[in-house]
């Protein structure tokens, strides 16, 4: 990391390069694009008990709003799945514990030859959902007058479907819904991709990496489509899968409002930089932590590799644990050598937590502790 050696007063005084000299001249592709792109899926008018007593008596006619017609919506929407798969001879994968879900479904998506969905993969996985209860009875008592239902959020391990699909535009992506209600899903998809196939169907000459870009002939018409990349085409994506899987609502459900709404749960932003010579990298990584030290712990920065948080994740599993969440990481970072939280003043403490915070958020940050 020593950029320059020079003389003062007899003594040698070493002269420490920072980022910005170390990526002078030396850079062949600087790209920013949107990587993994991980959205929610919601129906904002299902949320509240009042909304479901709303759905079923007035927009579904039905004499009472009760479980046993989420029930039969559940059921109905596992039998239209099975029949999707079975009439388009679509394997479906039943994930195990521990499986890493996207290498499962690879060798599917690369012997897909058209778009469409590629496998649909089964899982238990916990989900807030609506449950219904009775308050027309008390426990002990008999029922006075007819059934009446209230239904509040829990936290449930039930079903889910993830829908692996092969898009034209995207290449590899998910939807995922439940099937219990009110259906909460997920939707995953990858902007490098995307700037992939549209760099394709522009005429520009690329060399791809696993996930991003290793060269271009036209790094600034590159850029101009990594930044074309926005809410519409992701709007689009959603919209064209589902009027093609099977969903729990139909077609006068949506109609009547009754349909998801996309929401930002975790967007990655990656820049990309290759460097003239690999030694450039060996030097940039090296400035880079010597410019930031001030926001961590200067004697006891560590790389910690994916397998380290893999292995610890799967003993946390194996301890009856089902989440792995910052909380787990915290702990996680705390067993390593050096990686314990420091007790060096409450500035200090703030930093940690910043630090082990396990999902970006957009807010401004809190003020700075006396």
């Amino acid at each position: 990391m020593m950029a320059s050696m020079g003389f003062a007063g007899g003594a040698r005084v070493a002269k420490v390069g920072n980022v910005n000299e170390m990526l002078d001249g030396h850079v062949v592709l600087d790209l920013e694009c949107l990587d993994r792109i991980y959205l929610n899926a919601y129906v904002p008018k299902l949320q509240v008990s009042g909304q479901v007593v709303t759905f079923f008596s007035q927009h579904r006619n039905q004499p009472i709003a009760s479980p046993a017609l989420i029930q039969r919506m559940g059921e109905a929407f596992r039998q239209a799945v099975a029949s999707f798969a079975k009439r388009h001879q679509i394997p479906v994968i039943r994930f195990a514990k521990r499986d890493r879900q996207v290498d499962v479904i690879q060798p599917y998506f690369k012997a897909a030859t058209q778009p469409g969905v590629v496998a649909i993969g089964v899982a238990q996985e916990f989900q807030s959902v609506l449950t219904g209860y009775d308050r027309s009875s008390k426990k002990g008592q008999p029922r006075s007058g007819g059934p009446h239902y209230s239904f509040v959020k829990e936290d449930r391990r039930v079903t889910v479907y993830y829908f692996y699909i092969a898009d034209a535009e995207f290449g590899l992506g998910f939807i995922k819904l439940c099937t219990y209600f009110p259906y909460p899903g997920k939707v995953w998809i990858n902007g490098h991709e995307w700037a992939k196939r549209q760099a394709q169907a522009a005429g520009l000459a690329f060399a791809e990496l696993a996930n991003g870009f290793a060269s271009c002939a036209d790094a600034s018409a590159l850029q101009a489509i990594c930044d074309r990349l926005g809410p519409d085409h992701l709007q689009a994506f959603f919209d064209r899968w589902m009027t093609i899987i099977p969903t729990p609502l139909n077609d006068a459900d949506r109609e009547a409002g009754y349909w998801w709404e996309l929401s930002m749960r975790q967007v990655e932003t990656s820049r990309t930089l290759v460097f003239d010579a690999p030694r450039r990298a060996r030097g940039f990584f090296e400035a880079l932590v010597a410019d930031n030290l001030d926001i961590g712990r200067p004697d006891e920065v560590q790389l910690i590799r994916p397998e380290d948080l893999r292995q610890h994740r799967r003993s946390i599993l194996d301890q009856g644990g089902h989440t792995w969440c910052g909380r787990h990481r915290q702990r996680f970072l705390q067993t390593l050598a050096d990686q314990g939280i420091s007790e060096r003043g409450p500035r200090a403490a703030y930093r940690d937590r910043v630090q082990f915070s396990h999902r970006p958020r957009l807010q401004a940050p809190p003020a700075q502790p006396a």
